[in-house]
């Protein structure tokens, strides 16, 4: 009305100029406009002010950005579209939308948004895009060909702007940077190796190969290479001389050096695991070598004559693929201050796509702590983060490098994420920054991203000088986040730093690598008996989330990991509630409450399927009394079985039990994960299917004729479940070769598999290969060569050890630590034999991985009956035969009520 209203005078007086002779019909006119305006609140001239409706802004692929963005003209760019909107947003008396056609936006540089993007006059600006939307930070590489002696390898010269990348996408599948076993031994020096032959230094391109420490817990003969089982740094070459190797630096020293506290002995001053790298300071295995680009579904850059070189999989043609190189580091940059703020923004069915992130490739390299957060910096690791802990330190205390988003807030408020997608990404996915509130994430997808899945908050100020710099009311419900991170593996699904009031709720995550949710940080000074560190933290809700297939290839983590001050008191403190969490894979916890965890409530989940249900002990260092940091436990449907009472202010109470799934209450389980609503998320795919990726960590050990053999399993299953896997041990002169294959399914239960027909004597080398409806992965990094021998002594295992028992009037949980001597090989299972006749065999990742640090075992024995005495005789069970077993007794408590 206000816009016709204007129009009107505009003619009136148009009129007026070219018909004096009217004038009283004029004045006549303007008088009934007049009225007209002071119906709406003012005179005409004051509704000829009135802010009127901006216009739409319009984008497509095919548009142009001297058209003025309109349907029917639209623009070509979201940046252009952006500096449009800032001229229209002053304006702005409703929402303004920015719709975005169907395509791929291919973007020069990240869209940077600020203060001068938000919406105006109490509106928003919407970024509306639809399926099909994408935002692309990568370049098409075309024209290849088969490379001349060299049997299924191809080329192609590098596209205009890709100096570096680390990932490659062929039909949108990732494909692997080349990696192989070291072909030489290493020996650790102050300032790198020294080789046993020169091979490494007549490989091209030294500086940019990189050699990567994989970690998880020891097993077998698969070492422990990071910092602790959470972690996986990754260092480059700096240069290479004969059979000298000098590391780059300050990765090296960052990774493998730690200030040590004087009276301690091996703690180091930062707190976090072990004062240096385990196993010598010797990598797992070594990547981005053309070299060792042998298999299919391999890649590499030869950074100097700009040729990216590929190995396809069977049925891809690199001529009429779609193969894209990411370029961009970020895809949308907003950089709220705390003066001026980036606000009332919504991002809606956008596609982010194709971003790297190049520090892993700097001398910087990858010198990971703790979920995704590295040291960094010249001699960083004698000061970053450090604090008072020793002269020179920074603060605040654990304030080390976090991985950056490949889509980035800061200081935003009101802000929204929805119906997104966040894939094929080569950072964190999004990074909702300091001084982000009041921001929505709802209805996303996160998958196929080197690192962490979203990042909420940090933790560089945990007490900030300003309420401009904290980061609150965020809520994070209804997403799907799966198959990641795909590189950085110590990452995690979701990452919340110091915040206050957030949320949590309602997510499916499954198939990661590590921990799932990760909250809390600067808990480690109860190491050496000091308080956490104070933060700004409180209100936090983790609530009716499923996750599943967690733990997938590092340890010593959870489902929800959590651990520092989580408020002032159990009032306000995190609570982890209505959760299902369920088949873990590595050792850790469904909800670990780890070092420092203060004020967490865990009540009313389902959880099962793990190494332990809830961690929950660690002093309380605060008053100097002895007890232990508050925590409830209460109403939760678990198999840990822990006993009601106060442990020094653990307080557990009602908790149940679960001898099996299908016994959880169904209103839990129907309200964890994705309501239904948003249940189509579960079907959204973003690439074609492909065959899974290779197993990891894979380890054996021999016995009379054969070979036993476990790995981690492939949670990146490329579109189709996996079905099977394939065990393959060589001879190591090559002349024999023998395979067995077991149904995905088995292994799970069992975790390991056994190949016969071996030869005595003669050293086998085994890899793995993982098989879906689609194809076969590429192999396995091999496991280190064992020889199978006849006979041995015949010793058996020892008995386990701290057997206990807790029952209810039907179920009891039986928990012991391994034996301290396991005979001639290594444990495989359990037997447990109930005094009622019943016996059950005890199989699982578990069994294996707690053996070495004789970490705690547990399982539940149902159908019990109640008010019945019982006996529980547990063995161990290893490839030369059975132990002695541990006993213990008790008897079911009568059905109460």
């Amino acid at each position: 009305m206000s816009e016709y209203v204007r129009s009107r005078i505009r003619t009136v007086r148009k009129a007026r100029k070219a018909a004096p002779r009217a004038a009283v019909a004029v004045a006549a006119v303007l008088a009934t406009l007049a009225t007209l305006g002071a119906a709406f609140g003012g005179t005409a001239d004051a509704v000829a002010r009135a802010p009127r409706p901006a216009a739409d802004v319009y984008v497509a692929p095919n548009g142009d950005d001297r058209a003025p963005g309109t349907r029917t003209a639209p623009v070509r760019t979201p940046e252009r579209a952006r500096d449009l909107v800032r001229k229209r947003v002053p304006h702005q008396s409703g929402d303004l939308t920015v719709h975005l056609a169907p395509g791929t936006y291919r973007l020069a540089r990240p869209l940077v948004l600020d203060a001068r993007d938000s919406g105006g006059n109490g509106h928003r600006v919407i970024w509306q895009g639809s399926r099909g939307t994408v935002f692309s930070g990568g370049r098409a590489v075309r024209g290849w060909r088969p490379v001349k002696g060299d049997a299924g390898l191809w080329s192609a010269p590098a596209p205009a702007g890709l100096d570096n990348t680390r990932q490659l996408y062929v039909n949108g599948v990732r494909a692997q940077r080349a990696r192989g076993p070291i072909p030489v031994t290493l020996t650790a020096t102050a300032t790198g190796y020294t080789a046993s032959a020169d091979t490494l230094a007549r490989w091209r391109n030294p500086s940019d190969i990189e050699f990567v420490y994989p970690s998880g817990e020891a097993l077998w003969n698969i070492q422990q290479y990071g910092l602790g089982p959470w972690t996986e740094p990754r260092c480059p070459i700096g240069s290479m001389t004969g059979t000298t190797v000098t590391m780059a630096q300050p990765c090296w020293d960052n990774s493998t050096r730690r200030v040590e506290f004087p009276d301690i002995p091996g703690r180091s001053i930062n707190m976090v695991g072990p004062a240096k790298l385990t196993g010598g300071a010797l990598p797992g295995y070594v990547e981005n070598a053309f070299e060792v680009l042998d298999q299919p579904g391999e890649w590499y850059l030869d950074r100097h004559t700009r040729t990216v070189y590929y190995r396809p999989r069977p049925g891809e043609n690199p001529r009429t693929a779609d193969v894209a190189a990411p370029v961009l580091e970020k895809l949308v940059d907003g950089r709220g201050t705390g003066r001026a703020p980036l606000h009332d923004i919504a991002l809606r069915g956008i596609e982010f796509s194709y971003a790297t992130w190049l520090t892993p490739s700097s001398p910087e390299g990858f010198s990971e702590v703790q979920a995704g957060y590295t040291v960094t910096g010249p001699e960083g690791w004698k000061t970053q983060g450090l604090c008072g802990y020793t002269p020179g330190g920074t603060c605040p205390y654990a304030s080390w490098t976090k991985m950056p988003g490949n889509v980035a807030i800061s200081h935003g408020r009101d802000i929204e994420f929805s119906d997104d997608a966040f894939t094929h990404l080569g950072a964190a996915g999004l990074e909702l920054g300091t001084g982000t509130r009041n921001a929505t994430v709802r209805g996303n997808v996160f998958t196929d991203i080197s690192g962490n899945g979203m990042e909420i908050g940090g933790v560089d100020a945990p007490e900030p000088g300003s309420d401009a710099d904290l980061t609150r009311a965020v809520s994070v419900t209804n997403n799907h986040l799966y198959a990641l991170p795909r590189e950085y593996h110590g990452g995690v699904a979701i990452l919340n730093g110091y915040t206050r009031g957030n949320t949590i709720a309602h997510n499916q995550i499954d198939h990661v690598a590590y921990s799932a949710i990760s909250m809390g940080w600067g808990g480690w000074p109860d190491k050496i008996g000091k308080p956490a560190t104070a933060n700004v933290s409180r209100d936090n809700r983790v609530s009716n989330n499923l996750i599943f297939d967690y733990l997938q290839a590092l340890d010593d983590g959870g489902g929800i990991y959590t651990q520092g001050l989580t408020g002032s008191s159990l009032a306000d403190g995190e609570k982890v509630t209505g959760n299902v969490i369920h088949d873990q894979w590595g050792l850790g916890r469904s909800v670990y409450t780890d070092n420092g965890c203060t004020y967490v409530t865990v009540e009313g989940n389902v959880l099962y399927g793990a190494q332990a249900n809830v961690a929950a002990k660690h002093i309380d260092y605060r008053d100097g009394l002895g007890n232990n940091d508050p925590t409830r436990i209460a109403g939760n449907h678990w198999e840990q079985g822990d006993r009601d009472g106060d442990d020094k202010g653990v307080v557990t109470s009602g908790n149940h039990i679960l001898a099996d799934p299908s016994e959880a209450p169904a209103d839990i389980v129907a309200a964890a994960g994705l309501e239904p609503r948003y249940r189509g998320l579960l079907g959204r795919t973003f690439a074609a299917d492909s065959v899974p990726e290779a197993p990891t960590r894979v380890g054996d050990f021999a016995a009379d004729g054969s070979v036993y053999v476990t790995w981690n399993p492939s949670y990146v299953e490329g579109g189709s479940p996996v079905t099977s896997y394939t065990v393959t041990a060589t001879s190591s002169d090559g002349a024999q070769t023998v395979s067995t294959t077991v149904p995905a399914a088995r292994f799970e239960r069992i975790a390991y598999a056994r190949v016969d027909g071996l030869t005595n004597g003669t050293p086998y080398t085994v890899t793995v290969t993982a098989r879906n409806g689609v194809g076969r992965s590429e192999r396995s990094l091999p496991a280190a060569p064992v020889t199978p021998t006849a006979g041995g002594s015949g010793a058996l295992p020892g008995a386990p050890t701290g057997v206990k028992a807790n029952a209810e009037a039907t179920a009891a949980t039986l928990s012991w630590t391994p034996p301290k001597t396991t005979g001639d090989t290594p444990v495989i299972g359990y037997r447990i034999t109930v005094s009622d006749g019943r016996a059950a065999t005890v199989t699982g990742r578990d069994v294996l991985v707690s053996q070495p640090r004789a970490k705690g075992m547990l399982r539940v024995i149902g159908k019990l009956r109640p008010g019945t005495a019982y006996t529980f005789s547990i063995a161990a069970l290893t490839a030369t035969g059975a132990g002695p077993s541990a006993d213990v007794s008790l008897t079911t408590p009568p059905t109460s009520g």
